[in-house]
């Protein structure tokens, strides 16, 4: 009996870490699901190669959660194994003792699953546990990298206003680089300032380095794009795309 209540102690220690782990990642920035397929992987050492897994070996903040699960899976592995062979080892000609421990089992195993599949339960200890992480640590460190879909082609580029590149000696409103999907991040001077988050009426001068969001080909055309009615042209059909893009969008989101 003892067996079987460590057992069924240690699964529902087992699916708490997991939880607080998925939980951890999530609050790194990775989506839920990612979040918690790799918080199991990690937990039960299946070690799946994925680029979600080359995601988090390559942040140092979760490097250090799923080595905490690797650590406490295979402690909670070991026992485990552990409590199954004291419940099922045990020398008895008693078939009324092995049926009462399959019973109880069976019934431990179906009640942890009944409550962690309810959906309000699964989003009080979710909400519970993004409380305690959020007050007693600081994993609150986003991936910058998954939260601007960058591995989507989408970029941060920099590119620097040389003397006859179209951008040159114009201001932010006037080059309308929004319309053509392209985001300012911001503006290094020649002089070493730098403006985040520059506004409309910022001039892009001559030495200038700004820092672009947006689409690589978009981005790396914009970089090569000269003065005169050719740059002009570029501008205005690359406006003409980016309104096609749009209205594909509005219509996918609308199915």
């Amino acid at each position: 009996m003892v067996g079987i209540i460590t057992l069924v102690a240690t699964l529902v220690i087992s699916l708490l870490v997991t939880r607080i782990g998925s939980v951890a990642l999530k609050l790194t920035g990775m989506s839920q699901d990612s979040a918690r397929f790799q918080a199991r992987s990690a937990y039960t050492g299946v070690g799946f190669t994925t680029y979600e897994s080359e995601q988090v070996a390559d942040h140092p903040v979760r490097r250090k959660i799923v080595m905490a699960l690797m650590l406490t899976g295979n402690i909670g592995i070991a026992v485990v194994i552990a409590s199954m062979m004291a419940t099922f080892a045990q020398n008895t000609e008693d078939t009324r003792t092995w049926t009462v421990r399959l019973v109880i089992l069976a019934g431990s195993l179906l009640g942890i699953w009944m409550i962690t599949t309810q959906k309000f339960v699964d989003q009080a200890i979710e909400k519970l546990i993004a409380w305690s992480l959020k007050k007693w640590t600081q994993l609150d460190v986003r991936d910058y990298v998954s939260l601007l879909h960058l591995a989507e082609g989408f970029v941060v580029y920099e590119i620097t206003a040389n003397p006859d590149d179209w951008i040159t000696g114009k201001t932010l409103a006037e080059a309308k680089l929004s319309n053509e999907g392209v985001l300012v991040l911001g503006i290094h001077r020649k002089n070493g300032k730098y403006i985040g988050s520059p506004y409309g009426r910022s001039l892009v001068n001559q030495g200038d380095v700004l820092t672009l969001y947006g689409t690589s080909k978009r981005l790396e055309e914009l970089d090569t794009r000269k003065a005169g009615s050719e740059g002009d042209e570029a501008h205005e059909a690359a406006m003409i795309r980016q309104v096609k893009q749009e209205q594909i969008t509005e219509i996918e989101d609308s199915i």
